[in-house]
């Protein structure tokens, strides 16, 4: 049953007791960032319970972590710290507790309104990968551009794929992306010059890195959960055009640096527990640095929708979830590090597109429209690829015993190229 609150909770909110996600937000324009907790509809204002000393127990007490302007330093401070925020903050919110309850100025400064808060990204991240982890994005990928012969490269099986982003152009949800520019395949003697004509949404998760590890040391892959503060939504977009004319030899770039948006509150996963499920079966069997002793992935129902440019109402057009992974977060990290790359706090681990076995869980267009040749219909709108106006908005929920364990929204909305 749902964990009852003095605050009023609809049983459709992403965000019950069980839930508690943290993000970053400003009360107002001039105010400075600092972190909070989503409850229902308000936001917990972490500042004000630290600095009226609610924070008392061992590890929190004399911290400084929740007056920062971002939750790096509290993802550093590792699991221990996390279990017991979660745990003071569970019981300043229960109906029963009354210190935040029954103290109305206290109150009054703690908890803001959602909608009336600006929510920022919710750490510095200083590195971004994105791993390449669905069995069926990656087949389906390779149908299209080397056929069913050769449609996953045998490798993909023995190792989650990946390649380093660019951290400085992740943005948080609500801002919008401009339309890239850059180079596609030559339809004469010269490549093609201007926008991208085959812009494109990827429906993924990231995890959140906490505790990092030193360089030259890797983590034991089922060791790995303790270095995971959460996950997040995450539409890595895609100028696919651009993408296939410039990664034979070395990968994505320009078709791919130009704009990342996450959600703004991170689901720890403690928060996720309840909804892990077994992961898929490998095999070949994993190399032992990746086989862990429980493989699980999380039951998280994803869903993307599109609203046309001009038009008031949205559409879904895929439906999928994380469990579809292939290749699980925790082995995503543990590979990461085998070689002794140094992770940080608040680094982004990106899934990938999550594609489930069905067309109508297809995570992008690319695969929707099989690559522009059909189209898909928007209402009285059609679609190939994302045209100027059109907004993408992505949700994420677990569904509980009278509760939900929701993500929010990670939305972004395409405006035209610069001249």
């Amino acid at each position: 049953m749902a964990m009852k609150s003095f605050i009023e909770i609809s049983p459709d909110s992403h965000f019950p007791m069980e839930n508690l996600p943290y993000g970053v937000f400003k009360p107002d324009e001039s105010s400075a960032p600092r972190p909070g907790v989503a409850i229902g509809d308000y936001v917990l204002d972490l500042q004000v319970i630290a600095s009226a000393g609610l924070f008392n127990s061992p590890i929190l007490a004399n911290s400084d972590c929740f007056l920062k302007p971002n939750l790096n330093k509290f993802l550093e401070m590792g699991h221990p710290a996390w279990k017991e925020a979660r745990a003071t903050i569970q019981k300043l919110l229960s109906a029963t507790e009354p210190a935040l309850r029954d103290n109305e100025s206290l109150k009054q400064k703690a908890l803001l309104p959602a909608v009336k808060v600006q929510m920022l990204l919710p750490m510095a991240i200083g590195d971004y990968t994105d791993f390449f982890s669905s069995m069926h994005h990656a087949k389906n990928c390779g149908l299209m551009f080397r056929g069913p012969e050769n449609a996953i490269n045998p490798n993909w099986f023995h190792l989650p794929i990946a390649y380093h982003g660019r951290a400085s152009s992740i943005v948080v949800s609500g801002t919008d992306i401009i339309r890239p520019r850059g180079q596609g395949h030559p339809s004469g003697n010269s490549p093609y010059f201007g926008p991208s004509r085959k812009l494109d949404f990827e429906l993924e998760m990231a995890a959140v890195v906490g505790p990092g590890n030193k360089l030259g040391e890797s983590v034991d892959v089922n060791e790995a959960a303790e270095h995971i503060f959460g996950l997040v939504l995450m539409n890595d977009w895609s100028a696919r055009d651009i993408q296939a004319w410039e990664y034979v030899p070395l990968g994505p770039f320009l078709g791919k640096s130009f704009g990342t948006t996450i959600s703004p509150w991170i689901v720890t996963l403690d928060a996720l527990e309840p909804f892990g499920c077994d992961a898929p079966q490998q095999n070949p069997r994993p190399l032992p640095y990746l086989a862990e002793k429980i493989s699980k992935n999380y039951d998280i129902s994803l869903e993307v929708q599109i609203k046309p440019a001009g038009e008031e109402a949205s559409y879904v057009v895929t439906r999928s979830n994380l469990n579809h992974l292939y290749w699980t977060v925790t082995q995503q990290l543990a590979h990461h590090t085998i070689n002794g790359c140094n992770l940080r706090p608040g680094d982004l681990l990106g899934t990938g597109t999550i594609s489930g076995p069905e067309p109508e869980s297809y995570g992008c267009l690319l695969e929707l429209t099989w690559n522009g040749q059909k189209t898909m219909s928007l209402g009285g709108a059609t679609r190939k690829f994302l045209e100027d106006g059109d907004e993408v908005i992505f949700t994420g929920c677990c569904k509980g015993n009278g509760y939900n364990v929701g993500f929010g929204t990670c939305s972004g909305k395409i405006v035209p190229s610069f001249p």
